[in-house]
C-alpha cells in the first residue's frame, strides 16, 4: 500500500521537461505499476486508474503482459470491454497470462462467442510460450455451456485437454464433469469421475449435482451413499442441497428425512440454501404442514423460501392455500410470481393466468424465460395460435427464444395449434440442441401422426451423439402407434434395455399395446399384456380396450373393462366404449345395464369443448350448442356442408359412434 502511494506521489511531483518524464517512465517497474492499477481496481478508483493509463499511453510506454493483464482486469470490471481488448491487442509479445486475462474478461461478461474466437486464435498460434492452462480451458467450458450444450463439444475439449497434458488438473477435470452433465451426457461424466485417481469435495459434488439436475435421482442418491462410506471426504452443504432436490423430485421422503438427520448429526450449518432445499423436499413429497412449519421457523427467508412452499401447495392441488400465502406477501419477486403462474397452469386454472401476468407486469416485475415457458401452454390449451406467435415475438425481442425451455415450449405450442412448419423452423434455428428439444420436435410429429418424420428425427438425433431418455422413447413409440409401424416399434422397444440400458416403464408398455392394437393384432397385444413384468396401468388397459373396440371383440372388452372399472371407476369413457361394444354386437340389454351403472355411480359424460378464434375474440362451444345468437345461421351452413359431404359419398357417423370417447 505504501509503495503504491509513493509511486502515485512520484508521478504527481514529476515537473521536469518532456524528455525527463519519458526517461523516467521508461525506467519504471511495470510490476509496480501493475500493482498500483490493481490497487485502484480493488478500491474502485477508476479515475485514477485511467489517469495512470493515459500517462503511459502519452509517453508511448508499451505495457508488458503483467501490467496489461491488470489493465484488462480493470477495464473488465469497469464494463469497458472494448478498451480491455484494445489493451490486449497492443501487447507486443503476448503470453498465456494476458490471454487468460482477456478470456476471463469475456467470460465474466458472458461474451461467449468472443471467448471462443480468442481461444481459436490462441490455439492456432500454439507454442511452448503460449500453452493453455486450467484457466484457459475453464473459460472455454463456460462459453460452450452458454452456447452449445452438445456432448460432441465436451468430447472435443476433453481430447484437447488430454493432448495438452492437463488431465492431471483436478480443477479442470471437475469442470469437465460439470460440462458433460450439462450436455445431458452423464454417462461420460461418470466415466471421467470413476477414472480419477484423486477426488476432492468438488469432484463428488459435481457428479452428484449432475445426476440431480439431469433427472437421474436414484443414481444421485446411490452416489451420496457411496460418499458417506468414504474414509476421506464427507458430504457438505452443497452435496446435501443436490441430494434433497433429488429426493423431492422423486418423492422419496424417507431418504430425504435421512439426509435431514445427517445434516443435524454432522452439525452442517443450516444456511438459507439448505433450509430452502428442505422446504422444497418436504413440500414436493406432500408433507406440507411440516414444510410450512419450517418456513415459519426461519428467521431469514427469501423468494426461494416462499416459492418452494407455494410450488408444493400447487403440486398437490391446494391452489387456494398457495394463493393465500402469495397474497400476504408484500412484494413478491419474480421467482414467486413464476411459482404461482406455473402452478395455476398445472392445475388447469388457465383463465386466471393471463390476468396474473398483467398484474405482475403492473407491479414492475418483468417476465423472464421461466414465465414465458409457463404461459405458452395457455395458447395450446385455447388453440390460440395468434397469441402464441405474439408471445414468440416477445421472446425473440427479449432474447428468451435462445433458452432451451422457451424454445421447447414454442415447439410444443405450435405443434398443438397445428403450426407444425413453425415448430420445425424453431427447431432448425436453435443452436446447441440438447435432448429436450429433440424430444419436443419428435413428439410434435408423433402427435400429428407423421411416424416417418418422427423416426427419421430420432435416428438423426442418435447420429448426432445424443442419447435418448425414457421420454424420447415414449414419443417415438407413440408415433409408431399412430402409423402402425409394428416392426419398427419392436426394434426401438427392444433397443431400450439391450442397447441403451433403459428399463421400459409402464408408459412404454402402454405404447407397445397401442401399436399392436391399432394394427389389429389383438391376440399379440393380449399376450404382451399378460407377460408384462410390471402391473398394467389404466393406460395399458385403455390401449387394449381401444383394440377391442375397433375389432368388435366384446368379450375382450368386458375383460379389460372389469380391470378399468376397478382402477379408474370415475372414467366415463370406459363405460361408453363398453356400452357401444355391446350395442354394436346387438346385446342391447347389457349395453343398457352399463349405461344405468354409469348413472347410478353419478357419472355423466363431460361434453367436449372446442374453441375458435374470430373477430369477436375466442369463442368456445360444445356439440349441439345453441347458446350463440347466430345459432340458426350456423346450423343452416352446417347442414349445407353435410349435404355436400353426402354428395361426395361420405358416410356420416351414426349416433352410437358419436357417443364414443374416441370420436
Amino acid at each position: 500500500m505504501t509503495h503504491a502511494n509513493s509511486l502515485s506521489l512520484n508521478i504527481q511531483n514529476l515537473r521536469a521537461n518532456s524528455g525527463q518524464i519519458q526517461r523516467a517512465l521508461q525506467t519504471l517497474d511495470c510490476g509496480a505499476y501493475g500493482r498500483l492499477i490493481q490497487h485502484f481496481t480493488d478500491h474502485r478508483l477508476p479515475r485514477q486508474a485511467k489517469q495512470l493509463h493515459a500517462r503511459l499511453i502519452f509517453h508511448s510506454v508499451a505495457p508488458d503482459n503483467f501490467l496489461a493483464s491488470k489493465l484488462i482486469n480493470f477495464y473488465s470490471k469497469s464494463n469497458s470491454l472494448i478498451q480491455a481488448r484494445h489493451v490486449f491487442d497492443k501487447i507486443t509479445s503476448k503470453s498465456i497470462f494476458s490471454y487468460n486475462a482477456m478470456l476471463i474478461a469475456y467470460s465474466v461478461h458472458d461474451m461467449y462467442t468472443d471467448t471462443l474466437r480468442l481461444f481459436s486464435s490462441l490455439a492456432s498460434s500454439y507454442s511452448e510460450d503460449l500453452k493453455p492452462d486450467n484457466f484457459t480451458i475453464t473459460c472455454v467450458l463456460k462459453a460452450l455451456t452458454g452456447l452449445f450444450r452438445d456432448s460432441r463439444f465436451a468430447k472435443e475439449v476433453h481430447s484437447y485437454v488430454l493432448r495438452c497434458g492437463l488431465d492431471s488438473s483436478l480443477f479442470l477435470v471437475n469442470g469437465l464433469i460439470t460440462f458433460y452433465s450439462r450436455c445431458d451426457d452423464v454417462a461420460s461424466a461418470r466415466a471421467l469421475f470413476d477414472g480419477m485417481s484423486k477426488r476432492d469435495i468438488v469432484s463428488w459434488n459435481s457428479m452428484i449435482a449432475g445426476y440431480s439436475q439431469g433427472g437421474f435421482y436414484e443414481e444421485c442418491k446411490a452416489l451420496f451413499r457411496e460418499m458417506l462410506n468414504s474414509p476421506v471426504l464427507r458430504p457438505d452443504g452443497v452435496t446435501v442441497v443436490s441430494v434433497l432436490q433429488a429426493c423431492g423430485q422423486s418423492s422419496d421422503i424417507v431418504f430425504g428425512m435421512e439426509v435431514h438427520n445427517f445434516v443435524i448429526e454432522s452439525h452442517i450449518k443450516m444456511d438459507l440454501w439448505i433450509c430452502n432445499a428442505l422446504i422444497g423436499m418436504y413440500a414436493k413429497c406432500g408433507s406440507l404442514d411440516y414444510a410450512r412449519a419450517l418456513l415459519e421457523e426461519m428467521s431469514d427467508k427469501d423468494e426461494v423460501s416462499y416459492s418452494a412452499i407455494i410450488s408444493g401447495y400447487m403440486i398437490h392441488g391446494f391452489v387456494e392455500k398457495a394463493m393465500d400465502l402469495f397474497q400476504v406477501m408484500k412484494r413478491p419477486g419474480l421467482s414467486t410470481w413464476n411459482a404461482v403462474i406455473s402452478g395455476l397452469v398445472q392445475n388447469n386454472r388457465h383463465e386466471a393466468v393471463l390476468d396474473l401476468v398483467r398484474e405482475m407486469q403492473a407491479s414492475g416485475v418483468r417476465p423472464n424465460a421461466v414465465t414465458i415457458s409457463s404461459i405458452f401452454s395457455l395458447f395450446s390449451h385455447f388453440s390460440n395460435l395468434k397469441g402464441g406467435k405474439e408471445i414468440h415475438g416477445y421472446a425473440v425481442k427479449n432474447r428468451y427464444d435462445r433458452n432451451i425451455y422457451v424454445a421447447t415450449a414454442i415447439i410444443d405450442t405450435y405443434a398443438k395449434t397445428g403450426f407444425l412448419h413453425g415448430a420445425q423452423r424453431v427447431f432448425d434455428q436453435f443452436k446447441g440442441r440438447s435432448l429436450i428439444i429433440w424430444t419436443a420436435i419428435i413428439s410434435a410429429y408423433a402427435a400429428h401422426g407423421d411416424a416417418s418424420k418422427a423416426v427419421s428425427l430420432f435416428n438423426e438425433m442418435l447420429n448426432n451423439g445424443i442419447q435418448p431418455d425414457p421420454v424420447t422413447f415414449t414419443a417415438v413409440l407413440s408415433a409408431c402407434a399412430h402409423s402402425g409401424l409394428v416392426d419398427k416399434a419392436w426394434d426401438i422397444f427392444n433397443a431400450m434395455s439391450g442397447q441403451y440400458g433403459i428399463q421400459p416403464s409402464v408408459e412404454h408398455y402402454a405404447c407397445m399395446v397401442g401399436v399392436l392394437s391399432r394394427a389389429r393384432r389383438i391376440s399379440e397385444a393380449t399376450e404382451f399384456v399378460s407377460k408384462m413384468p410390471v402391473k398394467p396401468s389404466a393406460k395399458v388397459w385403455g390401449a387394449l380396450l381401444y383394440g377391442a373396440s375397433i375389432s368388435g371383440d366384446v368379450e375382450l372388452g368386458k375383460f379389460v373393462c372389469d380391470h378399468l372399472f376397478e382402477i379408474e371407476p370415475e372414467n366415463t369413457g370406459n363405460y361408453i366404449i363398453m356400452a357401444n361394444l355391446y350395442s354394436q354386437a346387438g346385446r342391447w340389454d347389457e349395453a343398457h345395464r352399463v349405461r344405468e351403472k354409469m348413472k347410478e355411480t353419478g357419472l355423466a359424460k363431460i361434453p367436449g369443448r372446442s374453441w375458435i378464434e374470430c373477430s369477436g375474440g375466442l369463442q368456445s362451444f360444445v356439440a349441439k350448442d345453441t347458446s350463440s345468437d347466430k345459432s340458426e345461421q350456423i346450423y343452416l351452413i352446417l347442414e349445407r356442408l353435410l349435404g355436400l359431404m353426402r354428395e361426395e359419398g361420405y358416410v356420416l357417423q351414426d349416433e352410437v359412434e358419436e357417443e364414443s370417447a374416441y370420436v
